[in-house]
């Protein structure tokens, strides 16, 4: 909710989130770009619908993907762009379900505004806050095991039916978050920490080993920007030197390893 700061014409506003097991889920501009896919059935017409660019709709899809209990959207291959886009069936069940309380929200706040004569007394109370970081990859998970140690913990966080990322943390900050079994968790990994190989059985001592096929790549001026579908609605970036797209010979479709240390994860509270 927010004051217009106009003493004459203080209007209550409101921001709605769908929430998922108590933790916000989605906002009113992923579900914008959800429903400019179910129209335009391509990232593409969706980032022109909604005015971000190719680059800005690609990641937030892939975002909203990671951070959900199930895929929202999926890709075919083929055309210029990568293929065809698609909401699946709890896409489409997100969409209507959020547009069903956006209507009971709007209801809520007209019935609210009538009441609300001044929002001075109750502004500096209203607080909205959000986790922003610099790590491209962000997954919610659940803690399915804790092994605690003398200096250092290692956790198991499932954050699919059938992908695991293992973290190693200090013993003191497991103690002091309090983290246990079953708690949902989110992992941050940056990009540059991610490497990639095109030996799936490649020894290293690396313990998270993640397969999937390269989804997208962005070349830069040094390094290029990789985006690895990992399935089930799952994807990580890495950043990787020009040289060495070259040198493994990097392609779009093709299926690589991303692989990354479980101290290179750090958790947050969900």
């Amino acid at each position: 909710m927010s004051d217009t700061g106009d003493k004459t014409t203080n209007q209550l506003q409101g921001s709605l989130w769908l929430l998922s097991d108590n933790q916000a889920a989605f906002a009113s501009d992923q579900v914008r770009l959800l429903m400019a896919i179910g129209d335009g059935g391509s990232i593409s017409a969706a980032a022109r619908q909604t005015g971000i660019s190719y680059k800005t709709a690609w990641d937030r899809l892939d975002a909203i993907n990671n951070m959900s209990e199930q895929p929202l959207v999926v890709r075919s291959a083929g055309g210029a762009r990568g293929g065809g886009t698609a909401l699946t069936d709890y896409g489409q069940q997100i969409i209507q379900g959020f547009q069903a309380l956006e209507q009971e929200h709007a209801s809520y706040l007209s019935r609210l505004r009538a009441k609300v004569h001044s929002l001075d007394d109750i502004a500096h109370f209203v607080r909205i806050g959000s986790m922003q970081t610099t790590a491209r990859n962000q997954f919610r998970g659940r803690i399915s095991s804790v092994t605690p140690g003398a200096v250092n913990a290692v956790l198991r966080l499932e954050i699919s039916e059938n992908q695991a990322l293992s973290v190693m943390i200090t013993q003191d900050s497991l103690e002091r978050l309090g983290l246990k079994e079953g708690q949902t968790v989110i992992a941050l990994i940056k990009a540059s920490a991610v490497m990639i190989s095109t030996d799936l059985g490649l020894a290293t001592s690396a313990c998270n080993q993640l397969e999937g096929d390269i989804a997208e790549i962005t070349p830069g001026a040094v390094n290029s920007d990789l985006v690895i579908d990992l399935g089930a609605g799952k994807t990580i970036s890495a950043i990787v030197t020009n040289h060495s797209v070259t040198a493994l010979d990097l392609k779009t479709g093709g299926r690589v390893c991303a692989f990354f240390k479980a101290s290179s994860v750090i958790l947050a509270l969900d």
